[in-house]
Formats: structure tokens, sequence, C-alpha cells
């Protein structure tokens, strides 16, 4: 059962980084680091963005090693496997709830970006991972999806210190990749092509962010309680997204 924990918050951690690339942090990034800014500055893009990627990473792995010492402590308490797993169930309702505006809760939340003036008081390689280290921690900037809450929450369950800090480390490796995605913007024109596919495909990030944490809720209490319970959990979802009332359009 320890492998469904781990499966489940690999998936959302993958998804909710993916999420991240549409806050005002991740698009000013796509926007800040990119060859032509680089070039700009003197700078290789290539160093530079592989500078944020590592900080990215030493980022998630943080914020994955502060979940490590959430599960081992939990491993010591030796609860059963079977209330984790519906923790976490409960958990995964009460995130897709807040994502899918049901909670009253606005996304995004805690709205902070990186320092602009560090691109120009520091070299590239500062600016690079210290940024990065930033996204990649998860909840330093811009939470743009309460799965980002989940990835942890799923990480302490897991009751195992290596698998907590191998969830933060794909979170955080995932988030900062994403800075690749400004590689083809080599002039203002191209620049402003990869945002136009970017706010062309918000609406589709927000409903992934917000489906991949009903499908954790509904296979943990599933797992936990009973097929019948993920099948209601699932239902309910699609109930819900009909009902215009609910405002549950997935704008960006």
């Amino acid at each position: 059962m320890s492998a469904v924990l781990l499966t489940l918050a690999l998936i959302v951690a993958v998804v909710s980084a993916i999420r991240g690339v549409w806050s005002p942090c991740g698009l000013s990034m796509l926007s800040s680091i990119t060859p032509m800014t680089e070039s700009g500055r003197g700078n290789r893009f290539d160093v530079t963005a592989g500078w944020f990627v590592v900080g990215s990473l030493v980022g998630g792995s943080c914020i994955g090693g502060l979940a490590a010492l959430g599960a081992a402590g939990l491993a010591l308490a030796q609860v059963p496997t079977t209330a984790l797993l519906g923790v976490g169930a409960l958990i995964a309702i009460a995130t897709a709830s807040t994502d899918m505006g049901l909670l009253g809760v606005e996304l995004p939340i805690f709205k902070r970006q990186v320092n602009d003036a560090w691109l120009r008081r520091y070299r590239s390689w500062v600016y690079g991972a210290g940024f990065g280290w930033q996204i990649g921690f998860g909840v330093a900037t811009y939470i743009m999806t309460a799965g980002v809450l989940l990835t942890i929450a799923l990480a302490v369950l897991t009751t195992s210190p290596f698998q907590a800090l191998l969830i933060g480390a794909t979170f955080g490796l995932i988030r900062g990749s994403a800075v690749f995605i400004g590689r083809p913007a080599t002039s203002p024109a191209a620049l402003a092509r990869v945002h136009e596919r970017l706010d062309a495909a918000a609406p589709a990030s927000r409903a992934a962010a917000a489906w991949v944490q009903v499908l954790a809720a509904a296979v943990l209490a599933a797992v936990a309680w009973h097929p019948l319970a993920g099948g209601a959990v699932l239902v309910t979802a699609l109930a819900l997204t009909r009902r215009p009332s609910t405002g549950l359009a997935f704008r960006a």
C-alpha cells in the first residue's frame, strides 16, 4: 500500500509543478531568463538555465527534506497503513475542493515573487540558482494549486524519509526544467509566441491540477475504505463540475 502513496505523490508532484509555470513568478522567469535576455546581459542561456534547474532541484530537495523529517516522526508512531491512506484521501478531497473553488479559497495563495533586482546585481549563476531554489521549494512564491500542499502531505504520509525526499526532488526538478520552455525566445516576437501558447494552455493546466487531486482522493478512498468510496468521490466531482453555480470553468 505504501507504493500507492508514493505513486500518487509523484504524479501529483509532477502535475502541480507544471501548473506552477502559470504563476506570475513562473511567467516572469520565462520572460527574464531567455536566450534573448541572457545574451543582452552577456551570459549564455543554457548556463543560466542549468543553474536554475540545479537551484530548483535543491529547493525541491529542501522541502522534501522537511517532509522527510515528518515522515520519520510519523513512522515512529506506527500508524496503520490503512489509516494513513484514509488521511491522505481526506487531505486530497480538501485540496481538490480548494482548486475547484468549493472552499472559498481563491488561488493563487501566498502571492510572492522573486526579487528581479538580482538580475542586475548578481552573476548569472547566483540569480539562476537563487531563483531556482525559491521556485523549487514550492511554497516560497505563488502557490497556483493546492496540489503543492497535497504533495507535501503525501510525502509525509509515506512514512519513508527516502521517498519523501524523492518526491520533493521530483517536484523541484520538474518545476525548474520549465525554464527551458523559454529557449525558443530568441526575439521579442518569439517570446510573444511562447506566452501565447502558454495562455492558450492555462485553463487545461488548471483543470489537470484539480483533477489529478480528485483522482488521488478517489484512489486513496478506494484503497483505504471501499471501492464504492472512491467511486463516490469521482461521481461527486463530476456532478459538481456540471453545476454552473460552482464556478468550475477552470479559467487561467
